[in-house]
């Protein structure tokens, strides 16, 4: 049986649109490797070149960890934490004192990014000390994986900070092979 028309008409703009995006993409992809190839070694070119090569972290996210909050000059890392929305609420009134959730007071763009990148980790980081840690305490529990994945983004993204400032690669973490310096020309 035959679409009809209007049917036929609607999924021709609906495919279109799809083009648009990915030629859109592909050139928002394009012109940021464009960009880091241009000054691979200085600022933070370097350090989304660093965080790329962790496994499990691609260009796009380390590109947005780096320009989000690794190049912002945060004290420690409970700065880093609570600019990421990624630390409690406490509601404390005189002597009773409850948590209420994630404060969400950070970026809301950090915050989903790094539990999604969370998530992958746990997936391409199997033997991390990170990964172990999450493993151990979320075995036995029930329901207690969503809310240790974020103690988990906390955790990582703090490990993050510290491999782009001090260059101190988190125990256990795999790194893929640094790309040959290019050749000035």
């Amino acid at each position: 049986m035959a679409l009809p028309p209007n049917t036929l008409a609607e999924l021709g703009r609906d495919m279109a649109r799809l083009r648009l995006a990915r030629d859109q993409i592909k050139e928002i992809e394009a012109a940021r490797l464009e960009r880091l190839e241009r000054a691979p070694a200085t600022g933070p070119h370097a350090m989304v070149r660093l965080l790329a090569r962790v496994l499990g972290v691609g260009i796009e996210t380390a590109d947005m960890l780096v320009h989000e909050v690794l190049t912002r000059q945060l004290r420690d890392r409970r700065a880093v934490a609570r600019y990421a929305g990624l630390t409690g609420a406490p509601d404390e009134s005189g002597a009773r004192r409850r948590e209420k959730g994630l404060a969400r007071a950070g970026s809301a763009r950090v915050r989903r990014g790094m539990i999604q990148l969370a998530w992958r980790f746990l997936m391409f980081q199997k033997d991390s000390a990170l990964a172990r840690w999450f493993r151990t305490r979320t075995e036995n529990a029930k329901g207690t994986r969503k809310t240790m994945i974020v103690a988990l983004a906390r955790k990582l993204l703090i490990a993050l900070w510290r491999l782009a400032t001090t260059g101190e690669v988190p125990q256990g973490v795999t790194l893929r092979p640094a790309a040959p310096a290019a050749s000035p020309a």
